[in-house]
């Protein structure tokens, strides 16, 4: 698959630094939330992805972390359209990956690829 990268390593660590930050303030104020236990996995699926990612990125450059975010989406089951409250953690990391893709310009026709790549949960 073939992309093109136009953020260097430290603009990618940073913003999943910021992220990172973000999805910490979600796991505080989760028990404010109408489903604390749910909203707090989901945030700390998503915090736990944005951290995997950085590690790539510095380890191993722009490129290799987007590899390896194409492949961790692909080998996600796709469980869209199940209830809000149902797989908080699989929904956590996919809307980190979709977040990072967004972050990073990755070409919509890209995301759509590895998005039908996934297989239904079983």
């Amino acid at each position: 698959m073939e992309f093109k990268i136009t953020l260097t390593t430290e603009e990618i660590v940073r913003g999943l630094k910021h992220y990172r930050r973000i999805a910490k303030q979600d796991v505080l104020r989760a028990p404010e939330t109408p489903n604390p236990e749910v909203f707090r996995r989901h945030a700390e699926a998503r915090r736990e992805v944005y951290a995997k990612l950085a590690q790539v990125a510095e380890a191993e450059g722009p490129e290799a972390v987007v590899q390896y975010a194409l492949e961790l989406y692909k080998s996600l089951p796709f469980v869209t359209g199940t209830p809000e409250d149902q797989y908080p953690e699989i929904k956590g990391q996919e809307n980190a990956l979709e977040n990072f893709f967004l972050m990073i310009g990755l070409d919509p026709k890209t995301r759509r690829e590895a998005r039908k790549a996934r297989k239904p949960l079983q």
